[in-house]
C-alpha cells in the first residue's frame, strides 16, 4: 500500500526517479530488518534453537500489532514470505568473528554448523574453529574435532543429535 508521499514520488517524478525512490526503500527496509534481527537475535534464550528463532517471530509480530493467538502468529509468519523468512533466519543464526577471521552458520534445522574463512580463502583452521564454537557457545552442542569434516574451504561441524535440536527446514510457521 503506497502512501500519500510515495505517490506523489511517482505522478510528479520521471520513472526513473520514482524507480530510484522505490529502489531505496527496499534497500532501507532490507537494511532495517537485518539490523533488527542482529540486535535483537541474542535476547530470545536458549539461543541456537528452534525456539530462540520462534520467540523472535513472536515478538516481531507482537510488536507489529498482530494478535497473540496461533492463528494471527502464523498469519503474520506467513505474510513474511519465504524469502524474507529465509533472509532473516539465516542473519539470526549466522555470526561473523572478525577477530578470528571466521564466519559461523549454525542454524539447528540444518544438519551440521558450517564455519568458513570470511576472507573466502580456506581452509579453514580447525583451533581457530574450536575457538569460535567456544566463543559462541556451542562447543557442547557439536561433535568431537575428530569428526569434523574439512570441504574444500569450510569446515563443517555435526551437532551432537546429528540436526540441531530441531526439526528439519521448511517445517511449520516458524521454519
Amino acid at each position: 500500500m503506497a502512501s500519500d508521499s510515495q505517490a506523489n514520488v511517482a505522478a510528479d517524478s520521471p520513472p526513473s526517479a520514482a524507480a530510484s525512490a522505490a529502489a531505496l526503500q527496499a534497500t532501507l527496509f532490507d537494511f532495517a530488518i537485518a539490523e533488527l534481527v542482529r540486535q535483537h537475535r541474542q535476547s530470545f534464550a536458549p539461543l541456537w534453537t528452534r525456539d530462540s528463532w520462534a520467540k523472535l517471530l513472536i515478538w516481531l509480530a507482537l510488536n507489529c500489532g498482530a494478535g497473540r493467538d496461533r492463528d494471527d502468529l502464523e498469519a503474520f509468519a506467513a505474510a513474511l514470505g519465504p524469502v524474507l523468512t529465509r533472509r532473516m533466519r539465516r542473519l539470526f543464526f549466522e555470526r561473523d568473528l572478525e577477530d578470528l577471521g571466521l564466519q559461523v552458520m549454525a542454524d539447528p534445522a540444518e544438519q551440521q554448523v558450517l564455519v568458513l574463512p570470511l576472507t573466502g580463502e580456506g581452509p579453514v583452521d580447525r583451533q581457530a574453529a574450536a575457538a569460535a564454537l567456544e566463543q559462541l557457545g556451542l562447543s557442547e552442542r557439536v561433535v568431537a574435532p575428530e569428526r569434523w569434516q574439512a570441504l574444500e574451504a569450510l569446515l563443517a561441524v555435526p551437532w551432537v543429535d546429528g540436526g540441531g535440536n530441531d526439526a528439519m527446514p521448511g517445517e511449520g510457521p516458524c521454519a
